[in-house]
């Protein structure tokens, strides 16, 4: 009985103890030099890679070849090899946009001449614009609006009931095609809000006031001595636009004040700011980017969010 423990053994030999009588005799007559690297005992043999792997790597090269020659491949200066077979990818995305045009032709073409509450009473023609709208807010509005169309500070929620600019489907179409303070289209929709602190109409204090009484309009935190001396303060200077009950004015553009929906948030300090400096948020004039199949498009999907009047 040998002395030896499995540590004093030859790793390789080891291998060779459990493997059946068959396969010692093969792997013995496998006398091949090694690489010279040896690791805790095992030799790394130099031995020729599997003849089948040899030949599935020769006809992947010759495969290759044959690609190159069929199909467009080569980059060159200013142009590309074309392949003998003249197939080209663009040439595919060209042909399915084609047949995607030519399907929905029937479609645009009554969009064209139909109106908008004629669109809405066609429930074909409204589910082609809506998803067609949807497809369009996602390239051209998302940005600003959110891919949920809920808006951020400065960015309305075109989910909700409110509209500075009213949210009837004419409505709609008129601030999406002409914009807000867009001074490339004369149609653009404007509210001009003095910037009372920068502009010298009123004092910082007088600002504060009305900062106060406008937040108890909606039942938010105030002062209120603070507020009854701004009331008077916002009947002079703001009332003329915002109403005296603060709900605003649609054919103005100016917000209702009297609810919980801020555009640029509700805390004192933000009121103080938009009183004193003015907001101008500017929104593009789409008429003079997208034809007006898809600003037709656009109103029907945001209207469709809900919020519509």
């Amino acid at each position: 009985m040998s002395n030896k423990t499995p540590h004093d053994s030859n790793p390789q030999d080891i291998i060779l103890d459990v493997l059946p009588e068959h396969e010692k005799s093969q792997v013995a007559a496998d006398d091949y030099s090694t690489t010279g690297h040896e690791w805790d005992g095992i030799k790394e043999f130099d031995k020729p890679i599997p003849r089948w792997w040899l030949w599935t790597y020769y006809l992947t090269v010759l495969f290759s070849i044959g690609y190159m020659i069929a199909y467009p491949a080569i980059p060159l200066v200013n142009d590309y090899t074309k392949g003998l077979l003249g197939w080209s990818s663009r040439d595919m995305v060209e042909q399915e946009i084609s047949a995607a045009r030519l399907a929905q032709s029937k479609y645009i073409d009554a969009m064209q001449t139909a109106s908008l509450e004629e669109v809405a009473g066609n429930e074909e023609l409204m589910t082609f614009a809506v998803e067609g709208g949807k497809s369009a807010y996602a390239v051209n509005c998302v940005q600003c609006h959110g891919s949920g169309a809920t808006g951020s500070k400065g960015y309305p929620n075109l989910n909700d009931d409110e509209w500075l600019w009213g949210g009837t489907m004419e409505d709609i179409y008129t601030t999406v095609a002409h914009g807000i303070r867009f001074d490339e289209d004369d149609d653009s929709r404007y509210s001009e809000m003095p910037a009372f602190l920068t502009d010298e109409i009123l004092e910082k204090a007088d600002i504060i006031q009305v900062a106060h009484f406008v937040r108890a309009f909606s039942g938010l935190d105030h002062d209120p001595s603070a507020a009854s001396a701004g009331a008077e303060i916002f009947a002079d200077n703001c009332a003329a636009c915002h109403g005296e009950e603060g709900k605003g004015d649609q054919e103005q553009g100016a917000p209702n004040l009297a609810d919980a929906v801020w555009l640029y948030g509700s805390e004192f300090d933000s009121i103080v700011t938009t009183i004193s400096a003015s907001r101008k948020g500017v929104m593009p004039a789409w008429a003079h980017r997208l034809d007006d199949t898809t600003i037709k498009q656009l109103t029907m999907f945001i209207h469709s969010r809900g919020g519509g009047q």
